[in-house]
């Protein structure tokens, strides 16, 4: 035990000596996650909370257009700007001027009322509920409503606006087509045959807490991702500080000694460890403190930090593991320390840090099963957002544990068949 405590002792005297050190494992990243959360926070804000200026070239002048714009400004996403002219609203569009830009086009309300129309005669007549008369067949061309994108907008975007306005353009057509069979079979337009509204609507039911909704928000997504990214990069430091031993001889000095490797190891891993659990109370106190000062929502940790230190300490021991190993079999700096920060993204990319696992391709879905920050990420995420207790992330800290322990033991056998006489 003396031998594992002043070797715990060394590594934190070469810890303290390196300021720079210190500053990287934990000032940036506090700035990574003020920075990250910030960006990310108007994706997990209500539409309400900002309204994206978009352009409408109005053509049409009629009930229909007037019902498009007022949609437009009722869903609270879209600042509506009027413009006269297509080609001056697409240059603005194709310049990053505007996100947006709808053209509606002419006559849309008067030749969508007479296509109805006659489509609902025609019904009428062959059901016989009117005397036959010969009618004329109008061909009345369809009608497109033209949307600009900025070139540099993302595909989820476009697809969001697409299927609003489609959602928009189906309803008017359906309330045309009601008022039309209501004008052809009452001549009273007060008396309302046909209800109009949706019958079929959907609600989301969201986890309550003293009849509370819990409402997911950029804070509890990103303080979890980023603290474990922050976390798993202390990799970089740890090898380089293992392979900056040998290429200096303090570990040649070392092995002189009666001390195994497994014991110097040990020292390492309790200093790292101290450096996990501090680099996850400072994310915290961001999360706490720092964030609702800046105008981001508060970090809710009320009957939870038993659980989250649990899954900090062991996703702390998983980085450490992978640390260890890389040192250990890292010849030189240069291996070390561009490997391990490539390896880190690698591992943050699969599991989930970057982008939802859930909207990866099948192959990467099933890749990211293998990478302790998707194990670490879910383990958070059931306590924060789905207020697990610990029998459900048992799962996830015993396979992060099972981790640090392979990874160890593969850096201690490598060590001593490479050291053996």
């Amino acid at each position: 035990m003396h031998k594992l405590w002043a070797s715990t002792y060394k590594e934190f005297l070469l810890l303290t000596r390196d300021i720079g050190g210190i500053a990287i494992l934990f000032v940036m990243p506090l700035v990574l996650i003020i920075t990250i959360t910030l960006i990310q926070d108007s994706t997990f804000k209500t539409v309400s909370d900002a309204k994206i200026p978009v352009l409408l070239v109005n053509n049409d002048n009629g009930n229909v257009s007037e019902t498009i714009r007022k949609g437009l400004e009722d869903s609270n996403a879209f600042e509506v700007i009027i413009n006269d002219n297509e080609n001056e609203a697409r240059d603005l569009v194709f310049s990053g001027k505007y996100q947006l830009a709808i053209i509606i086009p002419k006559n849309l309300s008067s030749d969508l009322e007479l296509k109805v129309n006659q489509n609902v005669e025609g019904i009428i007549a062959k059901f016989g509920l009117e005397e036959e008369e010969e009618t004329t067949i109008i061909d009345i061309p369809k009608k497109e409503v033209k949307l600009y994108f900025d070139p540099a907008t993302q595909l989820s975007f476009k697809s969001s606006v697409k299927n609003g306005i489609d959602k928009m353009i189906s309803k008017i057509e359906t309330q045309s087509i009601y008022k039309a069979f209501q004008a052809q079979i009452t001549d009273d337009p007060s008396e309302a045959i046909f209800e109009t509204e949706n019958f079929i609507s959907f609600k989301e039911i969201m986890p309550k807490k003293d009849e509370e909704e819990m409402i997911p928000n950029s804070v509890q997504h990103n303080v979890p991702a980023w603290t474990l990214f922050a976390i798993f990069f202390i990799i970089v430091p740890l090898s380089i500080n293992i392979v900056k031993e040998k290429s200096q001889g303090t570990f040649v000095r070392l092995r002189t000694n009666p001390v195994s490797y497994a014991t110097v190891l040990g020292g390492k891993t309790l200093v790292y460890l101290a450096v996990c659990i501090i680099q996850f109370i400072l994310m915290l106190a961001i999360g706490v403190y720092v964030f609702p000062a800046i105008g981001l929502p508060t970090l809710d940790v009320s009957g939870r930090l038993p659980l989250l230190f649990i899954v900090a300490i062991f996703a702390g021991l998983a980085a450490i593991g992978l640390g260890l190993l890389l040192g250990t079999i890292a010849k030189t700096q240069e291996q070390s320390a561009p490997f391990g920060a490539t390896f880190v993204v690698i591992l943050a990319a699969l599991g989930g840090v970057w982008v939802p696992v859930f909207i990866m391709p099948k192959f990467m879905q099933t890749l990211s099963n293998i990478s302790p920050m998707n194990w670490g990420l879910n383990a958070f995420y059931d306590v924060f957002l789905r207020h697990s207790g610990l029998l459900e992330i048992l799962p996830e800290i015993g396979l992060l544990f099972l981790f640090f322990i392979v990874t160890t033991l593969i850096a201690i056998v490598y060590n001593e068949k490479k050291n053996a006489v």
